[in-house]
């Protein structure tokens, strides 16, 4: 593993790089102000912009679904990748070569980006290929399942050419070493040597979440071909088939704004769905569905709170049948509903769509049929319900599935559908299911979910067995301070505009007032916090890094507020007005928490026992000096 990227690095990319460029390929963005720019949220479905970015300041925030960072963060939430990879792509996006600390090698990371750079090279060779006189099969086998070229070049499908080293002779042509096809997995080493390990196949680019090529899946045309009917790219630096889906590149977006994934078995499956519309279908690439893709996709779903959607399809063979069992073993760790979509006939949504059309691709998906509705069916098929035995084996093997339905209302329906489907008197059933709970609840099986607040949501226990309410650590944690919920008072509104100023304008404001600024009395609480955020980081008030400083000040709760402060729009004004506008109302805060001070001393002076002379002159010098500085901060 390459070591820490230096903090120095993270810092002089984040500095190059415009966020408003980078989101600007996400988000269609427009002027909102001084410097703030704004467009709809996409990390939720909204009619009117409340997604702003702040490029001088280097961050966004959204007013309505709250969702806030800086570009690494939009990155992460985006393209769903570590905040390292986030920092590697935008370094590499300027041309910045990063160092790497801890004994990381960045010379191991250089390898790496030669290893996709040698995949993208041979996905270009692939999708020229199939234009070939010797490709004719391979366009053949696409139309002959509905697919022109568009939609081969919509996915990067290519040709290999049935040769031992056309590939290869490419890309060391284009500069690869051997050392580097072998590594990534091109070029396999037998008894005679160095050889393509794809030929005279169709291929598919398997591509990583954020796009890059890392491997290939490569299907057989030919009878003479006696390698397996789908070849893949084995385990490399860069591909690990257990973590790659075939088709996330193009179906995050989809799969993060709808919250609904479709899991099918193969690349054309993938083709046909989204060709049908059904733009959030994935597949997994030559391995059975396993925690890792779950891993993969819960991050891509947001799957926290229980109300997304998984799909799976099978097909009606026994490999299907396989396959949908494995996918029931590992159902638990989503918390979002998992269903199952079979196509009429048996079809796969390839050969559906070929026979039946778009449509019926799309009626597929939106039949579904839950998880375990589809499960309980699948183990009665296996036993002979018109005998006694019969009945009270397939009892004794489906009343453990309902019993390890998580949510729990749906237990008592599920327990009379499957002693309607056995013909069972439903106490006997409900008996059973009973039992199957309380060995499940032994077994330590049931309700576990992947995160504490799925736990919850489910109604069942965290990871550490707490239960999920009715206790104090279920009890509701304050909402964080946020500037939509701030009083609309004059006086709060200046402290916000104020502060505002401070986080925005740093420079236009100047030390002097600033340092005054964060002295200063506040009325709103979740404001005071934020002043004194600045005031802990007013040394780097001129720094790149200024708005970093007051959010690594600030409490947990308050982070988001001082994000807020920072994106918040302010009307277009000139650079004179805007200096003007951003020092007089700084100043009027100063001049606010003044006369506060000087209506004090005034009471002070009233009580004051006029036989004490001293006393009676300290407190009308120091009203003296707060007059003082007040004509002196408006003549300022």
């Amino acid at each position: 593993m390459a070591g820490r990227i230096r903090q120095s690095d993270v810092e002089e990319v984040k500095a190059r790089t415009n966020i408003g460029d980078i989101v600007g390929d996400y988000v269609s963005l427009r002027s909102a102000g001084v410097g703030s720019l704004k467009g709809l949220c996409p990390f939720h479905d909204e009619r009117s912009p409340s997604f702003h970015v702040r490029p001088q300041v280097g961050f966004y925030h959204c007013f309505g679904c709250g969702e806030s960072g800086d570009v690494y963060t939009f990155l992460q939430k985006m393209d769903h990748v570590t905040f390292a990879e986030a920092v590697e792509r935008l370094a590499a996006k300027i041309g910045y070569a990063l160092t790497y600390e801890d004994g990381g090698p960045a010379e191991d990371r250089g390898n790496r980006a030669r290893l996709i750079a040698a995949n993208a090279a041979a996905a270009e060779f692939f999708v020229d290929a199939l234009g070939g006189g010797e490709a004719e099969i391979g366009r053949r086998f696409l139309g002959e399942r509905g697919f022109d070229r568009d939609a081969a070049d919509r996915f990067g499908v290519g040709f290999a050419p049935k040769s031992w080293d056309a590939l290869t002779n490419h890309l060391k042509g284009r500069g690869f070493s051997a050392e580097e096809l072998a590594a990534s997995g091109l070029v396999s080493t037998g008894d005679r040597g160095a050889y393509d390990r794809f030929r005279g196949r169709l291929v598919w680019p398997i591509r990583d979440v954020t796009g890059q090529t890392i491997g290939f899946g490569a299907r057989r045309l030919t009878d003479d071909d006696k390698g397996p009917k789908y070849l893949n790219t084995p385990e490399t630096p860069i591909y690990h088939k257990a973590q790659v889906l075939y088709g996330l590149d193009l179906a995050k977006r989809d799969i993060s704004r709808t919250h609904r994934v479709v899991v099918v078995e193969g690349y054309t499956d993938v083709m046909a769905c989204h060709l049908a519309g059904i733009t959030t279908a994935v597949a997994t690439c030559g391995t059975a569905f396993g925690a890792d893709h779950i891993t993969v996709l819960r991050r891509v779903l947001g799957d926290d709170s229980g109300e997304g959607e998984v799909v799976f399809t099978f097909d009606p063979d026994a490999a299907g049948q396989k396959a949908a069992m494995r996918a029931f073993a590992e159902e638990r760790r989503f918390s979002a509903q998992t269903y199952v979509a079979v196509g009429p006939e048996g079809l796969d949504p390839c050969d559906l769509r070929l026979a039946h059309g778009d449509g019926a691709v799309r009626s597929m998906i939106e039949n579904k049929k839950p998880m375990f509705e589809f499960m309980i069916r699948q183990v009665l098929g296996r036993f002979d319900l018109d005998t006694v035995e019969g009945r009270v084996s397939a009892l004794r093997t489906a009343a453990p599935l309902v019993a390890e339905i998580r949510d729990a209302s749906l237990r008592p329906g599920y327990t009379r559908e499957l002693a309607r489907m056995l013909g069972v008197d439903l106490a006997e059933v409900t008996r059973a299911v009973a039992g199957g709970a309380r060995r499940a609840d032994a077994a330590g099986t049931r309700t576990r979910t992947p995160e504490h607040g799925a736990a919850q949501a489910r109604g069942g226990r965290s990871s550490d067995g707490a239960p999920s309410g009715g206790d104090a650590a279920s009890v509701a944690a304050p909402p964080p301070a946020s500037i939509v919920t701030l009083p609309v008072d004059p006086a709060t509104r200046l402290e916000r505009d104020a502060l505002q100023a401070l986080v925005q304008h740093p420079t236009l404001v100047g030390r002097d007032l600033a340092a005054r600024a964060v002295r200063s009395g506040m009325t709103n609480p979740a404001l005071a916090v934020v002043r004194d955020a600045m005031a802990g980081a007013l040394d780097a008030l001129e720094a790149a890094d200024w708005i970093s400083r007051i959010i690594a000040e600030a409490p947990a709760p308050f982070t988001g507020l001082v994000q807020e402060l920072a994106v918040a729009p302010i009307p277009e004004r000139s650079e004179r007005e805007l200096t003007m506008y951003a020092r007089g109302v700084v100043s009027g805060l100063i001049d606010k928490d003044l006369l506060h001070r000087k209506a004090e001393l005034l009471g002070r002076l009233q009580r004051a026992d006029s036989a004490d002379a001293a006393a009676y002159r300290a407190i009308q010098q120091e009203l003296l000096a707060v007059e003082t500085e007040r004509r002196r901060l408006r003549e300022e």
